[in-house]
């Protein structure tokens, strides 16, 4: 849990936009589409910009509850501008969890895995890109590696190990 959470602290550090408008937002969701297609995998993408959903895509396989994970896991990004991972492991290292804390009730939040802030160098928080459908974990990894490749920094370099 502590290595996990030293690793999205570098993340965090790392995986930082010159700039994000609805073009790059398209070449995200895409790729992350085209990732999870290589794996089998059938996930709901979305990923907001300005608090307004710029992509949605639910892939064949998913349901409806895909789509309410992905804007619980959503709404705790966009609300502490930290990945819905961190947020979760800091609950369970902490034995008590911020959104609980907050009064925030869990049909409105989810603290689970693959939901991540899209960071501008020189502005900051702009956004959020969320994958529902996996193991948290791996939600998690499958975001931070398109990410990752949207930054110019290699995935190797920052993926959970």
């Amino acid at each position: 849990m502590t290595t996990d959470l030293d690793r999205i602290d570098e993340q965090q550090r790392r995986l930082r936009l010159p700039g994000f408008d609805e073009d790059a937002a398209w070449r995200l969701g895409s790729d992350l589409r085209r990732r999870a297609s290589e794996m089998d995998a059938a996930v709901t993408i979305e990923i907001r910009l300005g608090g307004e959903t710029v992509f949605l895509h639910a892939m064949r396989g998913t349901s409806p509850a895909n789509a309410d994970w992905a804007r619980r896991k959503r709404n705790v990004v966009e609300m502490l501008q930290e990945p819905s991972y961190a947020v979760g492991l800091a609950a369970k290292r902490d034995g008590e969890s911020v959104l609980d804390l907050m009064g925030l009730s869990p049909r409105d939040v989810a603290a689970h895995g693959g939901s991540f802030p899209v960071v501008v160098d020189g502005v900051g928080c702009v956004g959020v890109v969320t994958v529902s459908g996996l193991p948290q974990r791996a939600d998690h990894d499958l975001v931070v590696e398109a990410l990752a490749d949207l930054c110019g920094v290699d995935a190797e370099d920052v993926r959970l190990g």
